[in-house]
């Protein structure tokens, strides 16, 4: 699927009138980060997929995503102008923060401006409107906060504040655990406070989900006006997904950290619980017959509603590495749920909650992705079917609207999350 990406083009910035390209860029840049590195790494421990593993089909991997990444300097050299973006901007920081590490002291036109694109994009964070609780806004809606944000804010945000930028270790990932030695709490409390009030506002007690923002001001005509949360009416899977992803990731970069800091082990943990608690809500919100998730996970089976493709495989992304991290146990999890087939086909009475594995729901859902969403396109490269397209809370935010959005069919947004769920799948499956 990554081969069918560069075959594509996509992931680099192209049109800037699309205002999602600064997050296709950044999350394709994820996506094949964490491919490059898993292959440097199985080049050790396996003899299996020598081709894919020869330093040639790397560097073709590494060339695309340093063509990525320059194709989006231009867009972030300005703080000021930076917070006119939405939070998916940060979605390219990552691999800027890995960029300028392993090129520190260098003085080219390249590498320059890649430090000022750096710097700029981190200076944009406090220039970010907030709401009066301290919440970011995500775009340019006043008081208006997004689940979608946090997979791009978290992570870089976390980065940047562990990772000082002279960290080069002469591999394709800098060393987080060279940290800078007067470490930021204010910007990891910062990170932690983001994590918190969307859970606070967005908290849907019937599923235990996130719902897709809110408003803080509550004048969004979304809002219902007998609750004071400000929150949105539906949870949307691919924002959930957005904001898993943020959690076990941004995890996983504060872990080292975390771990030598007394003052930050609480709330590194209270993030891990938030997790933990989260997923499963999420396997609770499987669909029983296909294994996979729902477009608008709060109205299950509903006339209109479909299992979407991009966040089915955020979720397994985000259920199969938090497993691996051990950030979740592979426990029996109370779900309705078909081993196989319809439920009355496995011999379950139709909404009887059987206890299944995550890793088995996990995997499942990943069996469903496959079948039923990768297309062969006949020409040697794979397509990816069955992503909704951009769905904003600038709209009514309601069940129709969301259900009766396009299907883009090849979205990237869709395909590098498949990306991230197949790599770790083929962990799991080690």
């Amino acid at each position: 699927m990554a081969s069918s990406i560069i075959s594509r083009n996509q992931g680099i910035l192209l049109d800037t009138n699309d205002s999602s390209v600064l997050l296709q860029a950044g999350f394709t840049q994820k996506a094949f980060r964490a491919l490059i590195d898993d292959r440097l790494i199985s080049q050790y421990t396996s003899s299996t997929s020598e081709t894919f593993n020869s330093s040639s089909t790397l560097q073709v991997f590494r060339d695309y995503v340093d063509t990525s990444l320059s194709s989006i300097v231009p867009i972030l050299l300005n703080a000021s102008q930076d917070t006119s973006l939405p939070l998916d901007r940060f979605s390219n920081g990552n691999e800027l923060v890995r960029y300028v590490s392993l090129n520190s002291g260098n003085t080219t036109s390249d590498d320059v401006s890649h430090q000022a694109a750096l710097a700029a994009l981190r200076e944009s964070i406090d220039l970010q409107p907030r709401n009066p609780d301290g919440g970011y806004w995500y775009y340019v809606y006043p008081e208006w906060s997004y689940l979608d944000g946090m997979y791009s804010l978290a992570p870089f945000y976390s980065l940047y504040t562990l990772v000082p930028a002279n960290a080069s270790t002469g591999s394709d990932t800098p060393d987080q655990t060279k940290v800078v030695h007067a470490l930021n709490t204010t910007a990891i409390s910062d990170i932690l406070h983001q994590f918190s009030l969307l859970w606070q506002h967005c908290y849907h007690s019937e599923t235990g989900l996130l719902v897709h923002g809110y408003d803080w001001s509550r004048t969004a005509v979304w809002v219902d006006p007998s609750q004071d949360t400000g929150a949105s009416p539906h949870v949307w899977g691919r924002s959930l997904g957005w904001y898993s992803m943020a959690l076990v990731d941004t995890l996983e970069i504060l872990r080292p950290i975390a771990m030598n800091h007394r003052d930050l082990q609480e709330g590194w943990n209270s993030l891990k619980d938030r997790f933990v608690q989260l997923s499963h809500a999420i396997v609770n919100a499987t669909d029983p017959v296909s294994g996979a998730w729902w477009q608008i996970m709060d109205q299950p089976g509903k006339e209109g509603n479909y299992i979407e493709s991009s966040g089915s495989a955020m979720f397994v992304y985000t259920l199969l590495k938090g497993l691996r991290l051990g950030y979740l146990s592979d426990v029996d999890v109370n779900t309705t749920f078909a081993l196989s087939g319809t439920p009355s086909e496995s011999g379950q009475e139709e909404g009887e909650r059987t206890p299944t594995p995550i890793s088995q729901i996990a995997t499942r859902a990943y069996s469903y992705i496959v079948q039923n969403f990768v297309v062969d396109n006949g020409n040697g490269t794979l397509g990816y079917n069955g992503t909704v397209s951009v769905c904003s809370l600038n709209s009514t935010a309601s069940y129709e609207y969301y259900v009766t959005r396009p299907i883009s069919y090849n979205s990237v947004l869709g395909s590098a999350a498949f990306v991230l769920a197949s790599l770790e799948y083929e962990k799991f499956s080690e």
